[in-house]
């Protein structure tokens, strides 16, 4: 059993991706090639917004909207300490200060109750992450944001592309929404990729701009920028992907349901959350259990991989001990990360398979 199962997706897709890939190698325009093109035009029509921009990574697409913001030295970005390190990461190479918020005890998202008390005039931006496949709670952050002079809010969507809150996509929630197409994302490509989301015009333009480092036209670079493109064949297995996309976003959801039905009974476990306004699209199916290392030798012994996400939160990772931050100054936060273990999660997994992880978890 894999823990995210690629090799199912490839078979049922594997004559649509030898068909893309072979007309970007008779085309031979690898970089900009007219797939990505067409994936950018898909993708803003899935979340229904006007602007998608391919680009190089997730990690490169929260660098690139902040660079389009002007962030800089001295600012101040607001996110949370349960994720990927690339998240304050890219604030931090920015000059600027990852500003940290626990999160939900039963989604694991952002909390909006504790986000108005870190507001400080030095902030710039506020950036929501939607773990393990649904958005924190948009609506009650982008108020909070309007309130204070209409602050950006950059939807850091890795792990929630398809996902839906109040019937709107994913990664059209905010100011500019991001998203990541690393392999095992539940959109992926065969490398890395990104895309980033908005509405507005100009910061769509900028964010084409510095994709291609700051230039606007040929030997112009009135802007700092990066090499942020997304290469063609990458575009073209997305596209491939994407034709099947919703259909595994169905599977995804009857996995889970699955393993919710069989753990219902298992006290000790705590069940992943969904809020009654969202969808996911179960990047992962996250358990808690107080006895996690425990439960996942178990699990190894019958050859059922499981991850352990996030075991050291960002505010005690020692890159960000220039925060001053201690344990226990985000106790939600550090609960999580002691208890969380996330099962095998794939659009094939099998009845058999989710019934071999139920057995072991009895």
């Amino acid at each position: 059993m894999d823990f995210i199962d690629l090799k199912s997706q490839q078979a049922r897709i594997k004559k649509a991706i030898d068909r893309r890939i072979a007309a970007v190698l008779d085309h031979g325009r690898y970089i900009l090639g007219p797939e990505v093109q067409e994936l950018e035009q898909r993708l803003a029509d899935y979340v229904e917004v006007k602007h998608c921009v391919a680009v190089s990574s997730g990690t490169d697409a929260l660098l690139i909207a902040m660079m389009a913001l002007g962030i800089g030295s001295g600012d101040e970005v607001i996110t949370v300490p349960f994720t990927w390190i690339s998240t304050a990461e890219m604030i931090a190479l920015l000059g600027a200060k990852p500003v940290f918020v626990d999160i939900e005890p039963d989604t694991w998202n952002m909390d909006p109750a504790k986000l108005e008390a870190v507001i400080t005039p030095q902030t710039r931006a506020i950036m929501p992450v939607c773990i393990f496949g649904q958005t924190p709670d948009m609506t009650a952050i982008n108020e909070i944001a309007a309130r204070h002079g209409k602050l950006p809010v950059i939807e850091d969507a890795a792990q929630s592309f398809g996902a839906t809150h109040h019937g709107q996509r994913s990664c059209g929630l905010s100011t500019i929404g991001s998203t990541s197409f690393y392999p095992s994302k539940p959109l992926g490509c065969y490398g890395d990729g990104g895309a980033l989301f908005t509405g507005n015009d100009e910061l769509a333009e900028r964010v084409r701009h510095i994709r291609m480092h700051g230039q606007t036209k040929k030997n112009h670079h009135p802007l700092l920028g990066i090499n942020g493109r997304l290469d063609t064949l990458q575009a073209a297995i997305l596209l491939a992907k994407l034709d099947i996309f919703d259909d595994e976003i169905g599977l995804r959801n009857e996995v889970a349901r699955r393993y919710s039905e069989g753990l219902a009974c298992q006290v000790e476990i705590d069940l992943p959350c969904v809020a009654e306004s969202n969808t996911s699209v179960w990047a992962q199916y996250t358990i808690l259990n107080p006895d996690r290392d425990s439960l996942q030798k178990t699990l190894s012994r019958h050859a059922i991989p499981s991850v352990s996400y996030y075991t050291i939160p960002l505010h005690c990772q020692a890159v960000f001990a220039f925060l001053g931050h201690q344990p226990g100054d985000f106790p939600v936060t550090e609960r999580i990360s002691r208890l969380s273990l996330s099962l095998p999660m794939s659009p094939y997994l099998s009845k058999e398979d989710i019934a071999q992880v139920l057995n072991c978890l009895a």
